[in-house]
């Protein structure tokens, strides 16, 4: 069976399913077309080769002539005039035509759209605005042209029509050009054409790709209601050129094409858009051409409703039928995941109440879920960890512990939380190769850290805070604290962030000043090396959190700014 005799049955059956499950109507205009929600409407007039594609209850068609509409309808699609010379109406910003020439036009075209749309009151698509992001002040030809159009559309407003403005370019909407925007949304709607070069957006990948999609459609949108105009009044124009194609494998096309529909679906609910359009589906000649097209069509329609077309089935079984892919679908109370890994907004509050800045907050709770991605800690090393804090900081009293989180606005989860990043911030830094310190480095560490107490210890196994050795100096700034508690010349087990060691504490704590640096080296050495790993570990991890921005899918799709915070910082007493 060829592709497209599957398709003219999947045509038919898409007919009968919709006419079986047709949802209750919309309040419709004299010419049948809606009046609220967001209006799809799809160029298909003589050019589009599978213009019947198109030809079906639910859709609504632009064309441009007498031949097609009444074929659009009568096979149950609603259909809209699609002008496309009005600048053959209006002139162009260096050659205006007279206002009696445009208004002789409009009155001309008017009556064509009446017969076309076979309506008194048809959707008339003016295609298209040159020059919008001209800056004022403008040249006296433009300022014509500019007039011309507010007249044109005046005129077919005035005569019953319900204009719609195509616009190519980004508006310039400052000083004067913001009142020009708003009077001409006074009698048009404003239609922005946003198109998308494929392999770009392709490259990007499903999550990152449909964030930049949604953000363009956005962007388009603000441009108009940023300076006061309804949304209702404006729409956006999507392209589906061969152009925009390019080398595109037919399956990556299609994946493509199911992301712009549904973005444009995201956005139109986000913004209660006017309009959506689509466009680049006809072929006038051979750079138009492109024989997935009427594939690539019927995948637009079905991932707006199943009911319009068999997409996937069209697609073949290599397109991926899922209509979540790349999607913001987060549950309740989570404003962004990883890779699996939640953000809630909860969690983003308590850091921002503690750190005071909900931006800063918003990119501390991104870097623990990626870094929660890249390292596994246990809770009960995380416990482990807790329990040797409130042991050596204050003085065993839990209760003390949580008084000093409480006036620092935290709690023990969130205390928890951030221990766990800093295991995992440890840990990962271990694997860095740090270099080894210098002479004047070693001394002066000695030095300055005179006062923290040491202890000459034997382990097993092996401990990091030694220099992965089974007997040397222990130091306050690594060990853990529980060392320095230990009674002398006595084997004892400790469970530690790290794990269980059984110790030995050979003779009793002092100062690491007490011990002359010969003896002190390694410890200090091994102390100097971890403080590099950390650095080492803050350059590299900037590369993670920036990676994973292609897999983050936000709430609005508004992502956190990248930042490496340090937590500690706010509640010092939690440093490992």
């Amino acid at each position: 069976m060829t592709v497209v005799r599957k398709l003219v049955l999947a045509a038919v059956a898409a007919i009968a399913l919709f006419a079986g499950t047709a949802k209750p109507a919309q309040a419709a205009d004299a010419c049948g077309l809606p009046t609220s929600g967001t209006t799809w409407v799809d160029f298909a007039d003589g050019s589009v080769p599978f213009w019947y594609r198109f030809a079906r209850p639910g859709i609504v068609a632009a064309a441009s002539n007498f031949i097609y509409p009444p074929k659009l309808r009568a096979a149950g699609a609603k259909t809209v005039y699609f002008d496309l010379y009005m600048n053959s109406r209006v002139g162009t910003p260096a050659k205006p035509e007279t206002e009696q020439e445009v208004v002789d036009w409009a009155h001309r075209i008017f009556y064509r759209a009446v017969a076309s749309a076979d309506c008194p009151r048809p959707w008339m698509a003016l295609n298209e605005l040159f020059g919008a992001s001209t800056t004022t002040p403008w040249t006296a030809n433009n300022a014509q042209y500019r007039h011309n159009i507010i007249v044109f559309a005046k005129t077919l407003r005035d005569l019953g029509a319900r204009p719609f403005i195509l616009i190519s370019s980004k508006p310039y909407t400052q000083a004067d050009a913001g009142d020009w925007w708003r009077e001409a949304a006074h009698y048009a709607s404003l239609v922005q054409e946003v198109y998308f070069t494929g392999r770009l957006i392709h490259r990007q990948g499903p999550v990152a790709g449909s964030r930049t999609l949604r953000t363009r459609f956005r962007e388009a949108v603000r441009t108009f209601t940023d300076i006061g105009i309804p949304s209702k009044r404006v729409g956006i124009m999507v392209g589906f050129q061969a152009s925009n194609r390019g080398t595109m494998p037919p399956i990556a096309w299609f994946e493509h094409v199911k992301l712009q529909a549904l973005a444009a679906k995201q956005v139109a609910r986000e913004t209660r858009l006017g309009t959506v359009w689509s466009w680049g589906w006809q072929a006038r000649n051979t750079a138009q051409a492109d024989p997935d097209k009427e594939v690539g069509a019927c995948v637009w329609l079905w991932t707006r409703s199943p009911r319009l077309c068999a997409g996937p089935e069209a697609a073949g079984p290599d397109f991926d039928s899922t209509l979540t892919q790349g999607q913001i679908s987060l549950p309740g109370g989570v404003r962004c995941e990883v890779g699996g890994h939640p953000i809630t907004y909860s969690s983003v509050h308590r850091l921002s109440r503690l750190i005071g800045d909900g931006g800063v907050a918003f990119s501390a709770a991104y870097s623990q879920a990626v870094l929660a991605g890249l390292v596994q800690v246990e809770t009960v090393d995380v416990l482990a960890a807790e329990r040797a804090i409130i042991r050596s900081r204050f003085r065993g009293s839990r209760a003390a512990y949580r008084a000093a989180l409480a006036r620092a606005g935290a709690n023990q989860a969130l205390a928890r939380a951030v221990l766990a990043d800093e295991l995992r911030q440890q840990r990962m830094g271990r694997r860095f190769r740090a270099p080894n310190p210098t002479g004047q480095q070693i001394t002066e560490y000695h030095e300055n850290f005179s006062e923290q107490p040491a202890r000459m210890v034997e382990v097993k196994p092996r401990a990091w805070w030694l220099g992965d050795r089974r007997k040397g100096l222990a130091i306050g700034s690594l060990a853990p604290p529980q060392i320095f508690d230990l009674p002398a010349g006595k084997k004892v087990k400790i469970r530690t962030a790290d794990g269980v060691y059984s110790v030995t504490a050979q003779d009793d704590a002092m100062p690491l000043g007490a011990f002359p640096l010969g003896v002190a080296r390694n410890a200090v050495v091994t102390g100097l090396k971890e403080i590099s790993r950390r650095q080492l570990f803050e350059r590299w991890f900037t590369k993670p959190l920036s990676d994973r921005l292609d897999d983050l899918r936000c709430a609005d799709d508004q992502l956190p700014a990248i930042a490496v915070v340090d937590m500690t910082t706010f509640l010092p007493f939690l440093t490992l």
